[in-house]
């Protein structure tokens, strides 16, 4: 049976609102939380993008609940280094309960050092070397490194959890979800993709834990909560390879005009009808997914955390 996480929204709300959101996820019964790290939101409608670590700090002392970043890029932005220091103070912190969720990245947050945006097949390459380095410096011997991509130098880490942090990859196609059953100790993806979860077990992730995420907008209003799921998200339906190649908020909100209100009504659930939030969530347990998130777009959270610990954790449990 599937666990069912929350999934912050860094993109949409604020330090404290985050926090908030993660007590209301723990008392409505989700058992575990996602959190996003951006430098800038996908568009100036979401308005926000808090540094995750700072956030994460302040979660271990609000909540019990696992948190996993989703996805952190360890690759240009941020050095995997750094990476392995942050990752690493987060799990003593949280006693832990923190796994690292990591990623290829998009150009909208790693740009921002004006180095060049490789393609996704170098960016891979690139992810495959960090994960070496974090895990030689979670060991907590003095390391150093010349590879490739990163030089690393008399590097060690002195405050380290119990056990190594897990590290979890993101994958939308199958040449990442290889990469994620190869190198990774869990995959994450935002699809109910059979196909992609068959690829990853059958590739060397076994039994490996697979998480799935998904954005509602619960409302008693169903199409002003498509509206509102168009206004702020529309940049979601974007196809291919466009949310890795764009580089501000402006261009996500230029591509986005081609996005249609009846194309996010058709890929999100929006309103406050059961049997539709239900459905999108089953999706990812009959697919094989071992937890699934559940972000809630817009500002009524306590109406989502009542609706879904009333009506839609019970059935799902049942």
């Amino acid at each position: 049976m599937a666990d069912f996480g929350y999934f912050l929204s860094s993109e949409e709300h604020n330090p404290a609102e985050l926090v908030e959101q993660a007590r209301m996820a723990e008392q409505a019964g989700f058992t575990s939380l996602w959190i996003s790290d951006h430098y800038h939101p996908w568009n100036d409608r979401q308005g926000q993008s808090p540094f995750v670590w700072s956030v994460v700090g302040a979660l271990s002392q609000a909540v019990s609940l696992p948190v996993e970043t989703a996805v952190t890029c360890p690759l240009v932005r941020t050095h995997p280094a750094v990476i392995a220091q942050a990752a690493a103070t987060s799990a003593v912190q949280l006693g832990g309960r923190f796994r690292l969720g990591v990623g290829t990245g998009e150009a909208l947050n790693e740009h921002i050092l004006c180095g060049p945006w490789p393609e996704a097949s170098v960016r891979l390459e690139m992810l495959e070397e960090a994960l070496q380095i974090i895990r030689k410096l979670f060991t907590g011997e003095q390391t150093s490194h010349r590879g490739k991509h990163y030089t690393v130098e008399n590097a060690r880490l002195y405050t380290l959890p119990e056990q190594p942090v897990p590290i979890d990859v993101s994958a939308f196609g199958p040449q990442a979800a290889e990469a994620a059953a190869r190198i990774g100790d869990g995959l994450i993806t935002t699809k109910p993709d059979t196909a992609l979860v068959e690829r990853f077990r059958r590739g060397g992730g076994g039994t490996n834990p697979v998480c799935g995420g998904l954005k509602v907008c619960w409302g008693t209003d169903r199409q002003e909560a498509v509206r509102t799921a168009h206004h702020l998200w529309a940049n979601e339906q974007l196809p291919g390879e466009l949310s890795q190649i764009l580089p501000t908020p402006r261009h996500f909100e230029q591509a986005s005009q081609l996005v249609t209100e009846d194309q996010v009504a058709a890929a999100v659930p929006c309103g406050d009808d059961p049997e539709a939030h239900v459905e999108a969530l089953n999706a990812y347990v009959e697919a094989g997914f071992d937890t699934v998130y559940v972000s809630q777009i817009g500002k009524d959270q306590q109406g989502f955390f009542d609706f879904y610990r009333t009506k839609i954790l019970p059935q799902l449990r049942d």
